[in-house]
């Protein structure tokens, strides 16, 4: 593929519509696939050699870390019957059962105060700060593992719903105090055609230069929603169906309008975790 076909396709865009910048000529085959980068909703029946699976673990520990503290856990799941229980708590992602490999990407507090302790040091950072740079660090790790696995021919599809359980996930993985699931991660085998590849917002919207604008939202919204294929309309038992399906403005806004994830404060603080 063509640097501009890249360009047209991760922003959506007709051919005859304008680009909105120039791309280079060429571009290495590394930044051809992560432009072209999909998620994966169909695995095939086929486990993920472990030497392959560790060498992309390797490459998740190669994210970038907050001072080198590295506050993340990754917990490895390949056991069928612990992923089906995921999926049938989510509910709403078959694709899961399908998938042999499940990572759920933890913040891990806990590692840095067992190493304050044992040089005989006060761990002096239960804070929101800390909180943050624990979940960056496990974010960077899920991002490196996406982009290992695309490289090894792999398939991945980030799952944020764990949060939506984690009474349930939290004991069944074990989790002690100070580590909390920030997302999880199906990996394996592609099976089938390629997913459809999700247009992203307008680069003006998203990359701002030199300070925050963001006065053209209203005007870049009904071509990015016409660019992406109408989709299920989100909570249609609080607002109402949509049969025809709903744009991405529309979805993110019912989405964002209903409160979620209430007990999420609760759960982290019975974990040990300070967020003040």
């Amino acid at each position: 593929m063509t640097p501009e076909s890249l360009i047209r396709g991760r922003y959506g865009l007709k051919p005859e519509a304008p680009l909105p910048f120039a791309p280079p000529a060429e571009v290495a085959p590394a930044l051809a696939a992560l432009l072209d980068r999909r998620v994966t909703r169909r695995y095939a029946a086929e486990p993920v050699p472990e030497a392959l699976l560790h060498t992309i673990l390797a490459a998740a520990q190669s994210a970038p870390s907050k001072s080198d503290l590295q506050q993340y856990s990754i917990i490895l799941i390949q056991s069928p019957d612990k992923i089906a229980r995921i999926a049938d708590w989510i509910g709403s992602m078959d694709w899961i059962k399908q998938a042999p490999v499940f990572l759920l990407f933890c913040g891990d507090i806990r590692r840095g105060r067992r190493v304050a302790a044992l040089h005989g040091r006060r761990y002096a950072n239960d804070n929101v700060d800390t909180f943050l740079n624990a979940a960056a660090d496990a974010a960077l790790a899920l991002g490196f593992t996406v982009m290992a696995a695309e490289a090894a021919g792999l398939g991945t599809c980030p799952i944020s719903y764990v949060r939506n359980h984690v009474e349930k996930i939290g004991p069944m993985c074990a989790l002690p105090e100070g580590v909390f699931p920030v997302a999880g991660l199906t990996l394996g085998w592609p099976q089938g055609p390629r997913n459809w590849l999700s247009p992203r917002l307008p680069q003006a919207l998203v990359v701002h230069r030199e300070t925050y604008d963001d006065s053209g939202l209203e005007a870049a919204l009904p071509a990015y929603d016409a660019a992406r294929p109408p989709a299920k309309p989100r909570y249609p038992e609080i607002h109402g169906p949509r049969p025809e399906g709903c744009g991405w403005s529309e979805n993110a806004a019912r989405q964002l309008s209903v409160p979620e994830r209430f007990g999420l404060r609760a759960w982290l603080k019975l974990q040990g975790l300070s967020l003040d």
